[in-house]
């Protein structure tokens, strides 16, 4: 929610409306595919620092919910640009609204998308990832940042607390103290801190496009694994952020027994006891 605090800093601009990698066209956003099993979703609002709103979030949803489909696709990265992954929220469209509004119309409930999707969602952020730009970050399961990337949950200083899962999320990564300052003071942290403290997994080298280079790497990695394991993995660690322990540990057993029934299981142990690399039907 941190677009305007943001605003005066000199940007570029890039061309509004670009071919989706299916034959559609976004507005918000840039849909391709780097190479064959990885989706890349760029935002792409140049001109306001990729501040999120809801026709942005339409457009990612739709190319999210196609890339999971998408039988292909193995892992998706959401990036956006050198300057600012995302600045925050667009205060212009939250400005006018009341109460009533936003209860109304449920504020926000078209942004939890990306935490329904079955395939792993790395963030790539470079530069600005404030506000909601950060809550963004903290839905995907992975994120890595450029040395330029600065995290942050400024709300406190537009008069209004995080509201879209910040105060949620940040609290389970970095810790009750941290994330009391950080949302109390509206401070903001460099890539190095946010490596630090557990809220990225790592900062990439340096120079223009690294981290999208390295997040696209990470993705073929997962993707060449077999998806099935991939996808019920990925659901088992989202468990523990619900469960107890001793529930967590029961689903996780539940789920690793019904692997034994998938044929990626049978070929994955054969091809360990062959002594060769397994031939992935993802079935």
């Amino acid at each position: 929610m941190s677009y305007l605090l943001l605003s005066r800093i000199p940007i570029t601009f890039a061309r509004a409306s670009v071919r989706h990698f299916s034959g559609k066209t976004y507005e918000n956003i840039i849909a391709s595919r780097p190479v064959p099993s990885v989706a890349l979703l760029t935002l792409n609002r140049p001109k306001a620092l990729n501040a999120l709103n809801t026709p942005l979030f339409r457009d990612l949803n739709d190319a999210l919910l196609e890339a999971d489909a998408e039988g292909e696709v193995g892992a998706i990265v959401i990036t956006g640009s050198e300057k600012a992954f995302a600045a925050g929220a667009d205060i212009k469209e939250m400005r006018e609204q009341t109460f009533a509004d936003a209860y109304g119309k449920s504020l926000f409930a078209e942004w939890s998308t990306v935490t329904t999707i079955r395939k792993p969602v790395i963030a790539a952020v470079s530069g600005y990832a404030l506000g909601g730009g950060c809550e963004l970050a903290m839905m995907c399961d992975m994120i890595l940042a450029s040395p330029t990337a600065v995290f942050g949950q400024p709300e406190i200083d537009l008069g209004v607390s995080p509201g879209a899962g910040g105060t949620q999320r940040l609290t389970k990564i970095v810790g009750k103290y941290r994330a009391m300052e950080l949302m109390l003071t509206g401070k903001k942290i460099s890539a190095k801190e946010a490596e630090q403290w557990g809220l990225v997994n790592r900062v990439v080298g340096e120079g223009e496009g690294e981290v999208v280079k390295e997040a696209i790497e990470l993705a073929k990695k997962i993707s060449s694994k077999g998806r099935i394991a991939v996808q019920a993995t990925k659901e088992m660690v989202n468990a523990a952020y619900e469960l107890p322990l001793s529930e967590g540990i029961r689903f996780e057993r539940r789920l690793f027994f019904g692997l034994f029934s998938t044929d990626d299981k049978k070929e994955g142990m054969t091809a360990f006891t062959e002594k060769r690399k397994p031939n992935w039907t993802h079935s």
